[in-house]
């Protein structure tokens, strides 16, 4: 899959979505960023620190999979705004965060419509 056009394909289905990256299981950033003309409420320690967070929840969540079974997606939302992991496969993790406001079951739909369109080219 080529993740800086899937990314990119993120940021552009709603203006409310403010940054789209995929990372891999060693929490490198592998594509995407984000938004254009916003700036980042996190230092860079602080946003690295969050990425290795998810990095170890996704790890995790991949060991509760024999019985729960696979994780789709997590949602935490803020004060400030809604953060979203979302699975790609075993290898890759989708961030994602959008304003408060922003109605999840779209950003949700869209997303995963968007991965499976794109896995397919």
């Amino acid at each position: 899959m080529d993740y800086d056009n899937f990314c990119s394909q993120i940021l552009e289905t709603d203006p409310k979505i403010r940054f789209a990256a995929v990372y891999d299981s060693w929490a490198k950033r592998v594509a995407g960023g984000l938004r254009k003309g916003l700036q980042n409420p996190l230092s860079e320690h602080a946003e690295n620190e969050l990425v290795n967070l998810s990095i170890i929840n996704w790890k995790a969540r991949k060991d509760m999979s024999k019985s729960l079974g696979k994780t789709i997606y997590t949602l935490a939302e803020h004060d400030k705004v809604k953060r979203f992991s979302f699975y790609l496969g075993e290898d890759n993790l989708l961030l994602l965060s959008t304003e408060k406001d922003a109605d999840t079951n779209v950003v949700v739909d869209e997303i995963i419509k968007l991965y499976y369109k794109n896995q397919n080219n």
